[in-house]
Formats: C-alpha cells, structure tokens, sequence
C-alpha cells in the first residue's frame, strides 16, 4: 500500500470524546501535527467536520471500538474517505498508551499507508442490515419464552411437551390458556385437540394432569403475551425487509438457486455482504471475514489448531442454520459432501465446511449473475469411480464371492 495522502488525521475514539490528531505536509517531509479535542454530541461532530474541511484533509482512520465510531462515521462519510482500522492490527506499543498518543500512533499509520480498511457496506445495506439483526434478536427472545413456558409446564407436573410436537400450536395454545383459567378439567382440554393430535386424546388427558400454582399461572399468561408481541413485531420487520429488499430481487432469486438458502437466509447474506463483490479481492477473503475459514496456525513446520476464525457471527449462524437444512436435501451435491464430512469429522465441522460451501457459491453467484450449478449426489462417486469399483469388488470378494465387473455402454439415441 502507498502513501495515501499529505493531509490526513488519526481519531481516537471514545463515548464521550473523541481525540484527533492532524498531520500535514508533504511526502518525505516532517508533517506539521495538530491534536485537537471533540465531544461526541452531534454538534460538536458537526465542527470538526468543519474543522477537516478548513484544513483540506483527504483521510481519516480510526478503531472499530464497539458503536462509537459510528456517529462520527454518519457525520463525515460524505465528505472524506473515513477507513475504519481493526483495533486488534492496529495497537500501540504496550507501555504508551494515552489519548494523544493513540490517535498520534494512528495518524501515522495512516500517513504511511498501514491501516487495512475494513468493510463497511453502503448505506441503505447498513439500514437493511440493522433491520435483519434485530430480526435475528426478537426470533431468539420468542425462543426464550417457548422454552421459559415449557419450563413452568415441567415445574407443574404438566407434561404436554412430551405428547404435542409444538407448543405454540393452536390446540396446545388452547390447552395452556385454559391451564391458566382454571377453567376446565384435563379431560375437556385434552378434547380441544385438533387435526392429527386427535389420535392422543389418551396421552394427553394423562399429560394435562399436574399442579399449576397461581404464580406459574401468571408466567404463564406473560409468557404468552410476550409471545404475541413477538409475532406481531417481527412481522412488522418482515414487511419492512420486504420493502427494502425490492431492489435486490434478482440477487434473492439466483441465491435461492443454492440448495438450503431460503428467502430469510438471502435476506441475511444481501444485508451482510451486499451485492458489490469487488469488496472482497476473493471467495477466501470473504469466507476469514465471515469467520468460514481454518484457522492459519503453525510453527516449526508443525500445523497447530485449524480452529475457524473469529468473524461475523449473523452471517456464521445463518449459513449454519443452512447446512442443517442442506443435510436433510436429498439428491444434491451438497448434502453427499455433509455425509462424507459428517462420517469422518462431525456434524458439527460438516456444518461449518458446507456452510463455507454455500458463502463460496454465493460469492461467485452474485458476482457473476449466473444461477447455482448443481453437480449432483453421485458427482464423489464419479470423481472417483475406479477406487470405489475396486473397494466395493474387494470387499464382495471377502464374503466368498467372484466378482466380474463390465462398464454398461448407453446406446445412443
């Protein structure tokens, strides 16, 4: 990387202020510095834009410390090339730590060329992203509240979880809120039953007999109300998604060629990556940067923990909940290359590696605009067809059989 510039400034970034240091001259030269504090009320950024603007500075770098780089961000994105540096590469030499001299460290760094810039989407990307982060937030909050009623079921002696596959279900909601009334006996509410759970009216007469006290009746009741709210504001977000996703159409339809990716799931990639790949020199530096690849670590010529590196955990987690799916689609590519890992590694990295997968497909999907190639289940056995010919025949052989082996030519049409 070259020198960037003769006018640049390093921020050190905190809650309630922030510390910059100016450097200014030319290439080669001894910059003139000026250090200059800022509070982080809005118009107090607003000034030091201003204050940039006066000194005709081109760049600025600071630390991705948690969420208080981003009002600063907001305020100076349009009016020069802000490059947001991770703090863990650009630390300073231990034992000089202060203020003045962290965005001293920074501004110089920065002069010289030496901050990688991290990725940070396009606005309206950023907006869509927040709006499926918090998505993610309120599903896993509706989970703790199934669980949390299933609990107090447990604690009651009520044991419907163990006959009904879904408690939020409609018969099962039914059951649980005639549980809080009081207002009929397990056999009554066994016969709320509905659909295919008419054939455990038996088993549930028997589940719903238990000792629900008053104070599990009220968590109960909030638990359910909580419930409802849920559904109510994640539907509200998903419309919202909807709306704002209306743009990336195209991209949506040729993710959903990947076995696996749903509409949810393209949803999450687009907010976590956007759809201009040249951000990312390669499918392996976006499969480090969403935390899909082993780790790089050896010594000694010794190959130390291959464990995944540490990345974007919504992006991670959704391509996870992927390849869970993937493991259950029959016919494909992807599910063979799960069974084959899954036998040799776990479920668990199998999941990983075909989550990896699917981030690799989607990279080249969306940057060449061409749909998902499906090679097919058999495409290992193919690949290696002589060395599967010659185990499956040494294997027939030790049970006492001779084995005569002839390729079945098609005749063509």
């Amino acid at each position: 990387m070259q020198v960037m510039n003769e006018c640049c400034c390093g921020i050190d970034v905190h809650k309630k202020m922030i510390v910059a240091c100016l450097l200014k001259g030319k290439a080669g030269e001894e910059p003139k510095k000026t250090i200059r504090r800022f509070p982080t009320m809005t118009c107090d950024l607003l000034r030091f834009r201003d204050w940039l603007l006066s000194e005709a500075c081109t760049h600025v770098a600071m630390e991705s410390t948690s969420v208080y780089w981003k009002p600063v961000f907001n305020i100076i994105e349009d009016c020069v090339e802000v490059i947001l540096g991770n703090a863990r590469e650009i630390k300073n030499v231990p034992g000089r730590k202060t203020d003045i001299k962290d965005c001293q460290w920074i501004a110089a760094l920065l002069r010289h060329g030496l901050i990688k810039a991290s990725f940070i989407p396009p606005k309206p990307i950023r907006e869509l992203r927040d709006l499926t982060r918090y998505r993610h937030k309120l599903i896993q909050c509706r989970s703790s509240e199934i669980n949390r009623i299933q609990k107090n079921l447990e604690d009651a002696n009520i044991k419907l979880s163990s006959v009904v596959t879904d408690i939020t279900g409609k018969s099962a909601q039914e059951m649980i809120l005639h549980l809080i009334k009081k207002d009929m006996a397990p056999k009554q509410m066994a016969d709320l039953a509905k659909g295919r759970l008419r054939k455990k009216v038996t088993e549930l007469e028997k589940a719903l007999q238990g000792n629900v006290k008053d104070h599990q009746r009220l968590i109960l009741q909030i638990s359910i109300q909580m419930i409802s709210y849920y559904d109510l504001s994640i539907e509200k977000l998903n419309r919202e998604i909807d709306k704002r996703m209306e743009p990336y159409q195209k991209e949506v339809e040729l993710l959903r060629t990947i076995p696996g990716v749903q509409k949810k799931t393209s949803e999450v990639i687009i907010a976590e990556i956007g759809t201009d790949m040249s951000r990312f020199p390669s499918e392996r530096h976006l499969s480090s940067w969403a935390g899909l690849s082993p780790g790089n670590n050896e010594s000694a010529g010794k190959r130390k923990s291959g464990k995944t590196t540490k990345g974007n955990i919504y992006l991670k987690s959704i391509l996870t909940e992927s390849s869970w799916a993937v493991s259950r689609a029959k016919d494909t590519y992807l599910q063979a290359r799960y069974k084959r890992l899954s036998f040799k590694r776990g479920k668990k990295r199998a999941a990983i590696a075909i989550g990896h997968s699917i981030l690799v497909s989607t990279y080249y999907i969306i940057k060449d605009h061409r749909c998902y190639v499906e090679r097919g289940a058999n495409f290992f056995d193919r690949s290696n067809e002589l060395k599967l010919l010659k185990n499956l025949t040494k294997r027939i052989q030790k049970l006492g059989y001779r084995v005569e082996t002839k390729k079945n030519m098609r005749k063509s049409a």
